[in-house]
């Protein structure tokens, strides 16, 4: 498998590329939209056709590039289905399956820091966690329908329930962290562990954290996949 982690140091943004080796089809997963002519770059010198663009959720610090790189590459964009977005090409459900070559993408629903969050579990050892599960973090809870017990529970009740050696690769790092594992998170992340829905529900409600700078603009333009930018 082919595996790439790239970052937009504006938003502190994960995208990654899963490609096959032997097909060269390749998945994008949370694009950027000042990074396309990076992606397009890398996909061309790796030799890769890009299949889908994937969404882990509707995003409120940037703007999506599935738009353009749906333009530039005949891609089909996924977006969850409860995210309303009306221009996806696929609406995507808990478990459904997306397949490239011998490579499983599978989503799993983990609502909480939006209500439609979706995490893609590759090839049953790498976990891309969008804003659910950070690096000893998670995602905050206080918009887009967020709520603090649904985190909970999709972080405990699915995401801890994977081996602890399986990869966990989030949407977002502030502190230079890269990757990280089940079992790391399950002992070492402040916010969970050892902490009860309560205490977890009280942490996350005394944040009191400024809203992204770019709110306003990205969650519109995400609703239609990037293409009002």
């Amino acid at each position: 498998m082919i595996f790439r982690q790239l970052f937009d140091p504006e938003t502190s943004t994960y995208t990654y590329l899963i490609a096959d080796p032997e097909t060269k089809e390749a998945i994008l997963v949370d694009p950027v939209i000042e990074q396309v002519d990076r992606d397009l770059q890398l996909l061309q010198e790796l030799g890769l056709t890009l299949r889908y663009c994937m969404e882990t959720h509707i995003h409120a610090d940037h703007i999506t590039g599935t738009g353009k790189l749906r333009e530039k590459t005949g891609c089909s964009g996924v977006a969850p289905k409860e995210s309303g977005v009306v221009c996806a090409d696929i609406n995507c459900s808990d478990g459904d399956l997306f397949t490239i070559g011998g490579i499983t993408v599978e989503a799993i629903a983990t609502p909480g820091h939006t209500h439609c969050d979706l995490t893609y579990l590759v090839n049953d050892s790498h976990l891309l966690t969008g804003d659910s599960l950070f690096i000893r973090g998670c995602g905050r809870t206080d918009f887009q329908s967020g709520s603090a017990e649904a985190l909970y529970e999709s972080i405990t009740e699915k995401l801890f329930t994977f081996p602890d050696h399986v990869w966990v690769y989030p949407g977002h790092d502030y502190r230079g962290h890269t990757v990280s594992t089940v079992g790391e998170e399950k002992q070492y992340n402040p916010r969970l562990a050892g902490q009860s829905k309560a205490e977890f529900v009280e942490l996350m409600g005394s944040l009191n954290l400024p809203n992204p700078k770019k709110i306003m603009e990205a969650v519109p333009a995400n609703q239609h996949c990037g293409q009002d930018a």
